[in-house]
This record gives C-alpha cells, structure tokens and sequence, in this order.
C-alpha cells in the first residue's frame, strides 16, 4: 500500500474493512437463511418422494391387497359358521338337537338364552349368549358327550357342569350344564 499516499490510504482501508463487513453480513444473512430454506425443502422433497414411493407400492400391491382381504373374508365366514345368529333360543335347540343324536344322553330342557356383552376386549365385535342345559345319562355317555360338544364347537365353550345321581338304585345320572356362545354381529 505504498502506492497510496497517506491521506488516501487510511479511507481506503475503512472502505475495504467496511465492503467485508458488508459481503460477510450478506454472506451470513442473506445467503445462510437461502441455505437452511433450500436444506428445508430438500428434506420436504425427500418426504414426498418417500410418501410418494409408498403410495406406489400400495397401488402396485393392490390385487396381492385384494386377494389377500378375500381370502381373509372366506377364512373369517368358514370360522362363523358355529357362531350363533338369528334366534337365539331356535340356533340353540337345532345345534344341540343335532349334535346329541349319535349320544346316548337325554336333553328334555334346554333353558332360555341370556344375551350380553363379552367381557374379554374393549371393543370385541361380537356378543355372547349363556343358557343352561339339563339332561341324564350314564357318566361315560356323559363325559363323551361334553368333551366331544366342546371339541367340535371353538366358539362355545362350557362354563360350568354339575353332575347328580337322582337316586341311589338308578345309574343314570342327572347333568346340568351352562355354555356361553358367541353371537355373530349383523346377522340377519
């Protein structure tokens, strides 16, 4: 800076020092918030890319989707089947009168069902029914008869069995049984 003469040079100085303070407060302000703004749309790009690459796949799996919800659909129906629907006291006279037959177990009462909410989930879908149901027969008859009721029917299950001898010269045996079914939600 010998070049300058010394009444030039010291306002030069103070006009560089100032231009770098200005191009450093630029640099700073202006070009930094520019930076963090296209750095933000970046990432908002790169979430919409990502939102965009799922929604791709989900189209692109939308007949496996499909397949899949109708094969659930069927599984669900097949496994509905027992579940008791309509009238109450008619599903469970046919299903019990149609299951004993091969039994020797007498089933003259089949009490009145009682219909209400279960009590395992907050939002269970469906309901459940309890009756009582009274008969007589011998104690192999009998203890085929529950055993083979409650294998062949996943939605019923028995809450409690009582078993009786009427009188001390007969070897039939009373029983007194209450089940608990669950009751298809929507039926018609």
């Amino acid at each position: 800076m010998k070049w300058l003469p010394k009444e030039k040079r010291n306002p030069f100085i103070v006009v560089v020092v100032i231009t770098v303070a200005v191009l450093a407060l630029i640099g700073f302000g202006l070009l930094h918030s520019q930076k963090s703004t296209l750095a933000g749309v970046a990432a908002s790009r790169n979430d919409a890319l990502a939102q965009l690459q799922g929604i791709e796949k989900t189209i692109k799996n939308a007949d496996v989707t499909t397949n899949e919800l109708a094969a659930a659909t069927v599984a669900l129906s097949q496994a509905e089947q027992d579940v008791a629907s309509g009238d109450l006291y008619s599903w469970a006279y046919n299903t019990l009168r149609l299951f004993k037959q091969p039994y020797k177990v007498e089933i003259p009462e089949i009490g009145q069902p009682a219909e209400g909410n279960v009590d395992l989930f907050d939002s269970f879908p469906y309901k459940e029914m309890s009756l009582v149901i009274s008969g007589r027969g011998y104690y192999h008859d009998i203890g085929k008869f529950v055993a083979d009721f409650e294998n062949s029917f996943p939605h019923i299950r028995v809450t409690s069995l009582t078993i009786d001898q009427p009188g001390a010269d007969s070897e039939k045996l009373s029983f007194k049984m209450e089940i608990s079914a669950l009751i298809k939600p929507n039926a018609s």
